[in-house]
């Protein structure tokens, strides 16, 4: 284990996730085939320094800084490590958007973390960086995916420990992830929802949870449609949606068996057969376009892989 050479570089891919799925709030989540590259490199000068360089239409916003997300996921790692902090770039090529609700910031503490712990030799375990994964972002239901990929249910033990299962998702179920042009704040949307909730609507979500999952598992449309409904977090964000409720009916019209907000939102999922992807993409990007919202759906996969690095001589 050694700080790396100026110039050393390391190329991390990390997927989308979709994470409350359904009635799986703060607990259920999903990667998607649609990835952020990150280009990770050791430059000249201090442990403050890092640069950021976004290619993409989207993420102008974003800032380089010690302060950045993928740099203080990093410095986590050194610190883990017993080692001094060093100076890095990191290109982005940005295909997650930002402030969605699809893990875009997930992307950024999954990338910091691999990136930094590949730098310096890989000193420290999956499971470690599992760990302050969901200790940087507060929650596992984007990180734990987004690192491992698949359909992961994660939840704290009695023990304390943080423990992840992952769950079958037949190929025959497709997600349309309708992605809008407006933003909504993970902060924003936490600020709708209740202090509490009644005892009854958490059950239904109990309930809804178990029907969900078996019909991941199987492909069965009657189950996941009766299983995609949320009564903790979906009644309080709706509203928060521009023409939210209009892209959700007319998923639900051309064939989708469920529709759920992605994440915090604004980007909305709906989950059919592979059949039914193109006729739900453009029945979702039409009702949002008639709410005066620029959108595109693409339909995709489960990612299944996770995340994953190469060094810079293995493109």
């Amino acid at each position: 284990m050694a700080q790396p050479r100026i110039g050393q570089k390391v190329v991390v891919d990390v997927p989308a996730t979709t994470a409350n799925l359904g009635p799986g709030f703060d607990c259920l989540g999903a990667a998607l085939d649609l990835n952020n590259r990150f280009e990770m490199r050791r430059i000249e000068g201090g442990g403050e320094r890092f640069e950021l360089i976004i290619e993409g239409t989207e993420g102008s916003h974003l800032r380089g800084g010690p302060e950045n997300l993928v740099y203080r996921a990093a410095q986590r790692v050194w610190k883990a490590a017993g080692l001094e902090p060093v100076a890095l770039e990191a290109r982005v090529r940005l295909a997650v958007p930002p402030a969605r609700g699809l893990g875009s910031s997930a992307t950024a503490i999954v990338a910091g973390l691999m990136g930094a712990n590949a730098l310096v030799g890989e000193p420290l375990s999956k499971e470690k960086l599992l760990e302050l994964a969901i200790d940087i972002e507060g929650h596992p239901d984007n990180v734990v995916p987004s690192l491992l990929g698949g359909l992961c249910m994660t939840a704290k033990a009695a023990s304390q420990r943080w423990r992840v299962v992952r769950c079958e998702w037949t190929s025959a179920v497709k997600a349309v992830v309708a992605i809008p042009s407006i933003r909504l704040s993970t902060s924003e949307a936490r600020r709708a929802m209740p202090k509490a909730i009644p005892i009854g609507d958490a059950v239904v979500n109990l309930g809804a949870l178990t029907l969900l999952l078996q019909g991941l598992r199987t492909g069965n449309g009657d189950l996941i449609s009766d299983g995609m409904h949320d009564r903790l977090h979906e009644p309080y964000r709706w509203r928060l949606i521009k023409g939210g409720d209009s892209v959700k009916s007319a998923a639900l019209e051309a064939g989708a068996w469920g529709c759920a907000i992605s994440g915090a939102g604004p980007s909305i999922l709906a989950l059919c057969s592979e059949d039914k992807g193109q006729a739900v993409s453009r029945a979702m990007v039409r009702a949002w376009e008639a709410a005066g919202v620029a959108s595109r759906a693409p339909v995709l996969n489960l990612q299944t892989s996770g995340s994953h690095w190469q060094p810079e001589d293995a493109e």
